[in-house]
């Protein structure tokens, strides 16, 4: 049985169906533990959904029949099934997550055991050791804890990764390849799609469709055609459809009784949310087309259909919400590491919760749909988990590189023009992860040596990590024995950059690697020295050197490719990553 519970964290943009945060503990075989954050109640039960769908991604049992209101109808089931959880609480909803409170929790996971920490929170840190998620990750680290967490809520925009400490598993959000939408039929005979999760039929009945300035008798026309708060009058929406100008208008004319609404998607633009009455979410095109059915028409009508799930044959991509690299505070790493299905994920769900989120709404249901970096976090952690239970034995860098190395890249670059700084390494492959061929480990040492190299002082370093630290040998980020290789470097000017890397033979005795570059790319040079490496023993280690070069970069470009080492059987992928971006000033 699972003890799942929530918390509830207001922060970024204000995006409450991303940004509630979760801190999940996991152990595997029957010891699991998952520390989930909570909302103000005394007990760490879950009264607001988000710590359920988290947890059970990452370890619920298989459940045959689960659906919101039959929609993504099937079996549902964590990542890690037999594991167990136990929560506690660390956050409060109108506190929220105190760093005291949190590295209690990170103290307590390490102590009862725990070999997977995942942690669907994000903040911003002006360095990789301000806040409590780097140290008690770091700790996590130190004690063979793997940790994951998410990449954050603030996309598209470039810049916005958090979570981006080397020692953890950091997490974009990707689609799968089911979406939900909505069709609205105008009483024209007109059909437009749009985004939502409505599991409400109205039957074939029609009903009237009025607009937000003409339903308001105290506001301007301005803040009226929004339906902004308080200016939708309950008199004058009753039975009818409200249209409204911005996407979360939807909430007040809910409030006022409407029997539904048509809102203009000014919010995400690729989600497909679940709302307290029948809304559609449509484009600026689609949106436009009813208001001007609306004002030409005597008599306007609308039926909001019930959702249909549809494939998504460009799947998966990032969609628009999930953070981009690079990273502000540490330049030469690739952040997000990986991603994982974060777009409309059906899991289990408190049923003391809304599913929208609304104190009006009062359906209680055992499962939900929700979006978020949030719900892409768990899936890694069931991942790890999946892994260590092959490897027990493994490091953190270890199951790390393994996730890393064997993640498919999207290759659509329409769908992604972030490329890496979207998805990281990849698109996460479980089944492949468990026999990855090769790993790039790290130790506590090689941390420490890169954060002397960062600037941290002995004082400061020895106080985080318990030994004595004098900073007597440093090492590049770049250099640090990371799966992948990203150089930042001035717009316009030659560059000439060499990684070093050494990697673990895990396969099996007597084995052969040959390095390849794919795809060859006319802005960048890659070469690696040496192109074979042969092993005679398992957990052998072999370094090389990778050496990319160019004569310059255009302003605001990225170029990426990856080495690859293939024994004809493995395929164990790095990216390689140039770029000019500069958010640093």
């Amino acid at each position: 049985m699972l003890s799942l519970e929530s918390l509830t964290v207001e922060s970024g943009r204000n995006l409450r169906a991303f940004t509630t945060k979760v801190l999940v503990h996991l152990h595997r075989d029957g010891k699991v533990l998952v520390k989930v954050a909570e909302t103000s109640l005394a007990t760490t039960r879950d009264d607001d959904g988000h710590g359920t769908h988290t947890a059970s991604t990452a370890a619920g049992n298989p459940v045959q029949g689960a659906s919101f209101y039959g929609l993504a109808q099937g079996t549902a089931r964590g990542g890690a099934p037999s594991a167990r959880v136990a929560a506690y609480k660390v956050c409060l909803k109108d506190v929220g997550c105190k760093d005291v409170d949190i590295l209690a929790a990170y103290d307590d996971a390490i102590a009862d055991g725990v070999d997977v920490i995942s942690i669907s929170i994000s903040r911003e840190a002006p360095n990789i050791l301000s806040n409590s998620f780097a140290i008690g990750s770091f700790h996590a680290m130190t004690r063979g804890v793997v940790t994951v967490g998410s990449a954050g809520n603030y996309g598209p925009d470039q810049g916005t990764v958090a979570n981006v400490f080397p020692w953890m598993i950091t997490v974009a959000a990707s689609a799968t390849d089911r979406r939900f939408v909505d069709r609205v039929v105008l009483g024209n005979g007109k059909a437009l799609t749009g985004l939502s999760v409505n599991p409400v039929n109205f039957n074939g009945t029609k009903f009237p469709i009025v607009y937000g300035q003409n339903v308001s008798r105290t506001c301007p026309a301005l803040q009226a055609s929004f339906c902004a708060k308080d200016c939708v009058d309950r008199d004058l929406v009753k039975g009818k459809i409200v249209l409204c100008d911005e996407f979360l208008a939807n909430k007040e004319a809910y409030k006022a009784g409407a029997v539904g609404s048509i809102v203009l998607d000014t919010f995400t633009r690729d989600v497909s949310f679940v709302f307290p009455f029948p809304v559609s979410s449509l484009s600026l095109e689609d949106y436009n087309s009813v208001k001007s059915y609306v004002k030409s028409d005597e008599n306007p009508q609308a039926e909001i259909l019930r959702s249909e799930e549809i494939i998504d044959k460009e799947a998966p991509y990032v969609p628009s919400f999930s953070s981009r690299g690079p990273s502000f505070i540490i330049k030469n790493l690739l952040k997000p590491d990986v991603s994982a299905p974060g777009l409309e994920i059906l899991a289990a769900y408190s049923p003391e919760a809304s599913p929208s989120d609304n104190p009006g709404d009062k359906r209680s249901v055992k499962f939900s749909v929700m979006s978020g970096t949030s719900m892409a976090c768990p899936h890694v952690a069931g991942v790890a988990a999946y892994v260590k239970s092959f490897h027990p034995d493994w490091s953190p860098s270890a199951i790390k590189s393994a996730i890393m190395t064997t993640a498919t890249p999207m290759m659509n670059v329409m769908k992604n023009p972030d490329q890496e700084f979207a998805y990281g390494s990849g698109h996460i492959n479980p089944t492949n992860a468990t026999d990855p061929g090769l790993v790039y480990e790290l130790e506590l040492q090689d941390y420490l040596k890169m954060l002397c190299a960062e600037g941290f002082g002995p004082g400061l370093l020895t106080k985080i990590s318990g030994r004595n630290i004098t900073c007597s040998e440093r090492t590049e980020v770049k250099d640090l024995n990371y799966p992948t290789m990203t150089t930042f470097t001035t717009a316009l000017k030659p560059f000439n950059v060499t990684f070093t890397r050494t990697v673990t033979n895990v396969r099996s005795p007597n084995s052969t690697f040959k390095a390849s570059v794919v795809p060859l790319r006319p802005e960048i040079q890659i070469s690696v020295e040496p192109e074979v490496l042969s092993f005679g023993l398992l957990k052998e280690k072999k370094t090389f050197v990778v050496t990319v070069s160019g004569k310059g970069l255009k302003d605001g470009s990225v170029v990426s490719s990856s080495l690859v080492w293939s024994d004809g059987g493995h395929s164990v992928r790095s990216p390689v990553v140039a770029y000019s971006i500069n958010p640093f000033g």
